[in-house]
Parts: C-alpha cells; structure tokens; sequence
C-alpha cells in the first residue's frame, strides 16, 4: 500500500486527522527517562504508544535527531512504528531540497535508510530538485508552500506575474508536479487565509498542517478553510503540546489524552 491509500485509509478508521510530531527534547524529558542510555528512543516509542489511537500519521524531525548524533534511534523508531503499529504512515521531516544528483541521494536517506512513507521537501531550487522524490510513487512527497513561521512572506509572498509566490508553487504542484498523485503540501495553520486561497487552487491535494498548539494556529478556521468536501485532506500537526503536556512520570498519559482533545475538536469541526 502507497503512501496515501495508507494515510486515507487512517483517516477513515482512527477518524483522526491528527499527526503527532516527534521532535525530541531531552531538558524536556521527564526525569525516569532522562538519564537512561537510550532516552530519545524510549521517550519517542512511548508517546508513539499512548498516543497512536488517536493519530493518522506521525512525523519525527531530523534535525532533533541529527543535532543529538541519534540518527541510529531515528531509524529504529520508524521501524517500530511500523513493526509495533501497521498502518500508521510515517512522514520524516526533513526539507530536502537540492541539485539532481544530490537530491537522489535525499530520496535515499529519507525512503531507503530511514525507510520513512513521506518526506517534506523544499521546491525553491525548481523541479529536479525534488524529481527524484516525486519518483517514488509509492511514497508522498510533503512540499513546502506557504509555511507557519514568522517570516514565512518574506520570500513566500513576494509578487510573480501578480500573484504571490506560494500560490505559484500550489499551481505547480497540483497541475505538473503530481503525476503520480503522491504530493501534499505545507500550509501553516497561522495563515487561515491563505489556506483557503491554496485549497482553491489546488483542489483535493492533501495538506500537511503546522502551527496549532504551540504555535496558536485556531483548528476551526483551519478546518473550515482548508478540509476537502468529504471533510478529510488535512493532516493537523501538533509537536510540543502534545509531546511535553507534562513534564512528570504520567507523560506518555498526558500526551495521549492532549492528542485526543486535538482530535476531537478537530472533528467538533469537520
């Protein structure tokens, strides 16, 4: 099963289109995990755990990893994600974006090594840059469009031919780039409007939604101007309110009922 049978299949039988960001923190872990040899792992399998009833994707970040010399844990969690909980797709989190060359050696970091469902990717160096990403067909390629991050519109907004340029990159996406119907696209939660402006533009192609929680995007504006008719195509994404909704030896506890709540006012909303 592809990549997106496997996320539309989730979302119809958890009824969930909450994904889980795993973006570890070890000041942040509680204090039975903290010290142990294999604390990003077991932190990370246990939110995986309490949580993954009420989730339709996660998506670990790289950099977390990386920046700890975890890449080793980063592997395994994926393969226990989908070893321990079949079906959940996993979508790493990394922004590849670069010349062709290099860009085929992502695709392999990202669908090989890591053995991740989906990758985001970063359009601003032109197609080729993300050709051999789009190549796998079985897998989904999470293109950045119009981010939720303060300055988003410094370059995201600027006008081409009239229109801003992440309305461009919707475009391009939805009518060149997905041939074989495994793209979504990155639309922050902060930006209701523009939200609505992408969802017109590009139909049903899914979106990969950050910015709730911690950042303060409101799920009832995203719900209401982004869902597709049958009230799915999004996948809500909420890292550090859920991951950190307590800092004490209830954690994984906490951060399953945080992912509930998010889910349920989501379909409060659908």
């Amino acid at each position: 099963m592809g990549f997106m049978q496997a996320l539309r299949a989730r979302w119809e039988q958890a009824d969930s289109l909450v994904c889980v960001g795993l973006d570890p923190e070890p000041a942040k872990f509680p204090s039975r995990i903290a010290d142990a040899p294999d604390a990003i792992f077991e932190f990370c399998r246990d939110i995986v755990d309490a949580t993954a009833q009420y989730v339709c994707c996660f998506k670990p970040q790289i950099a977390h990893f990386a920046a700890l010399g975890a890449e080793d844990a980063l592997q395994r969690l994926i393969a226990y994600v989908h070893s321990d909980h079949p079906g959940i797709p996993v979508i790493l989190d990394s922004k590849r974006g670069d010349i062709g060359s290099t860009a085929r050696h992502y695709a392999a970091e990202a669908f090989d090594r890591y053995a991740a469902d989906a990758v985001t990717a970063n359009p601003y160096l032109g197609r080729d840059s993300v050709q051999p990403f789009l190549d796998r067909a079985d897998r989904g390629v999470v293109i950045l469009c119009r981010t939720s991050n303060p300055g988003a519109g410094d370059l995201q907004d600027l006008l081409v031919a009239g229109q801003p340029l992440y309305q461009h990159v919707a475009a391009k996406v939805a009518n060149e780039w997905n041939t074989h119907g495994n793209c979504m696209l990155v639309v922050g939660a902060t930006w209701p409007e523009q939200l609505k402006q992408v969802r017109d533009i590009v139909g049903n192609v899914p979106f990969l939604v950050p910015g709730v929680g911690a950042q303060g995007g409101d799920v009832e504006a995203v719900v209401r101007n982004a869902k597709t008719a049958d009230g799915t195509g999004l996948v809500i994404s909420s890292s550090r309110a859920i991951l950190y909704a307590s800092a004490g030896a209830d954690f994984a506890s906490a951060a399953a009922e945080a992912a509930r709540v998010l889910r349920d006012q989501i379909n409060a909303c659908r």
